[in-house]
């Protein structure tokens, strides 16, 4: 075969020419491939081995963490970004109660009349906390109306503070008394290991509960934690006895119905509602609960897989720590699996949302109506046995309601479930309804004359609100109060980023 290949080159001197081009040419870019591979060892070797600072112990203050990772860095930064706005959701600046009146209606007698803003970015959580009036206007003269335990989500501080203080006087602390202290973002922290970077659970609530259901936590696959350490936080919870201790209700299962059956146990509530004076429950945000209901979980996936998807630079591989909707970059997460156009699987999105947007706005509607019967029920003599099951009714109602629309993308996440229990929560509204109108009916009164809370202020108002007051208080506050922790986190070093 040689010599034949000889004699064809002394024949045709041309083809060796070609073959030692050829050879020259592999030789040429087998060079640049090694040179690449030995590139991207080195970037791994310098990543993991040359390391400019030594994180100790529980540090959070991300630009720490910053010094070692940039890249991941330089993405968390960017949840500070407000650019992005889909059909009906975003991370812009959003007064829901504004969008939404009737909502003061169901939260009458809660906190969450007074105020409720859509959720912004992470980089937001502790200046939202902060400036809402939920958290109210606490000083020398003004008690606290929250405890510490407010805090447990918001901050890498809090894992710092509970291993100082310990978990039960932590929960127990007034809100404020933690204000100089609770000042560095969401950040890395609240996930990783500082000396493996391995994922890790920093928040006692879901380790128990685990353990409640008699299962071990350190047992979960790298998959599985690529989930949990957001379940630290977006989840349904509530705050157990005097000490407020954080207790998750998963003892008897995750969906709806098992969670209201562990409170019914319980018999607990969150607040009395001030208009129709049933024991409600207000659900956080379920999230991981009905993530774990839909398709994409039901398949292996991970809420990092879509919220933080993978990206490249160089040899490195990491992970986009900006954390938003996938929406905002479908072709880095929803392309990677669905082979279909932009258009589409956009499209698709807004339809699930469309449809559950539909049953809620319906739930609101008429859910806020059934609270307004009742109350006219109480103003013309009703008595508990006779509002017993009418309470019951709207106790459900709106643990469904709740359960459904506070899950931030409930309706991509389980379409099916969440359309199950928004149609639920309307069934239970109607029937409280037709309870109401036999009790009203045998006292004269055939029908109810609606207020107008076509906006928040009016709605408020209604249900007897002095926001003028409330707000004030909470504006000199913000002036007065809150820049005093700012400054003493900055003179002891606790906070680093300029705010």
């Amino acid at each position: 075969m040689i010599k034949k290949l000889t004699e064809k080159i002394k024949e045709k001197p041309n083809i060796g020419w070609g073959i030692f081009i050829a050879v020259m040419a592999g030789v040429f870019l087998l060079g640049i491939l090694a040179a690449s591979i030995t590139e991207r060892v080195a970037e791994k070797g310098a990543l993991l081995y040359n390391k400019k600072v030594e994180i100790k112990d529980i540090e959070s203050r991300n630009e720490i963490w910053g010094e070692n990772y940039p890249r991941e860095f330089k993405t968390w930064k960017k949840t500070a970004d407000m650019n992005f706005r889909s059909k009906h959701m975003g991370n812009t600046v959003e007064d829901a109660l504004a969008s939404r009146p009737k909502m003061v209606v169901l939260w009458a007698g809660y906190l969450f009349a007074q105020d409720y803003m859509a959720p912004r970015g992470h980089m937001y959580a502790i200046e939202d906390m902060r400036a809402t009036l939920r958290t109210g206007s606490p000083d020398e003269n003004t008690k606290d109306i929250q405890t510490a335990s407010c805090w447990v989500c918001k901050t890498p501080d809090v894992p710092r503070m509970m291993h100082e203080t310990g978990i039960e006087a932590f929960y127990k602390t007034p809100w404020s008394a933690m204000g100089d202290q609770m000042v560095n973002p969401i950040g890395c922290a609240d996930c990783h290991d500082p000396k493996t970077m391995n994922l890790i659970i920093t928040r006692p609530a879901l380790v128990e509960a685990f353990e409640r259901q008699g299962k071990n936590i350190g047992k979960a696959t790298l998959q599985e934690m690529r989930s949990l350490v957001c379940a630290q936080c977006h989840v349904e919870y509530y705050f157990k006895g005097d000490g407020k201790y954080i207790t998750f209700p998963w003892d008897g299962g995750t969906t709806v119905e098992d969670m209201e059956k562990y409170y019914d146990n319980a018999n607990f509530k969150d607040w009395t509602h001030a208009l129709s004076r049933a024991p409600m429950i207000k659900a956080q945000h379920p999230d991981y609960e009905l993530f774990l209901l839909g398709p994409h979980a039901q398949r292996g996936l991970s809420c990092a897989d879509c919220h933080m998807p993978y990206t490249s630079e160089g040899g490195i591989k990491y992970s986009n720590h900006q954390l938003m909707s996938p929406l905002k970059n479908i072709t880095n997460t929803c392309q990677v699996c669905h082979r279909d156009s932009e258009e589409n699987l956009r499209n698709y999105v807004y339809q699930y949302q469309d449809k559950a947007i539909e049953i809620r706005n319906r739930v609101e509607t008429e859910l806020a109506k059934a609270h307004i019967m009742a109350k006219t029920a109480w103003d013309k003599g009703a008595s508990e046995a006779e509002m017993a099951s009418v309470l019951k009714l709207l106790r459900q109602a709106g643990w469904r309601w709740d359960f459904a629309v506070a899950s931030h993308g409930a309706s991509f996440h389980a379409p099916v479930e969440t359309q199950r229990i928004l149609a639920h929560a309307l069934d239970r509204t109607m029937q409280a309804q037709l309870e109401l109108q036999k009790i009203l009916f045998s006292r004269g009164v055939k029908d109810v004359a609606m207020p107008d809370i076509s906006t928040k202020e009016k709605a408020q108002a209604y249900i007897g609100l002095d926001m003028k007051t409330i707000r004030d208080k909470k504006a000199k506050w913000m002036k007065n109060v809150m820049p005093q922790w700012i400054k003493t986190a900055k003179e002891k070093e606790r906070l680093l980023s300029k705010q």
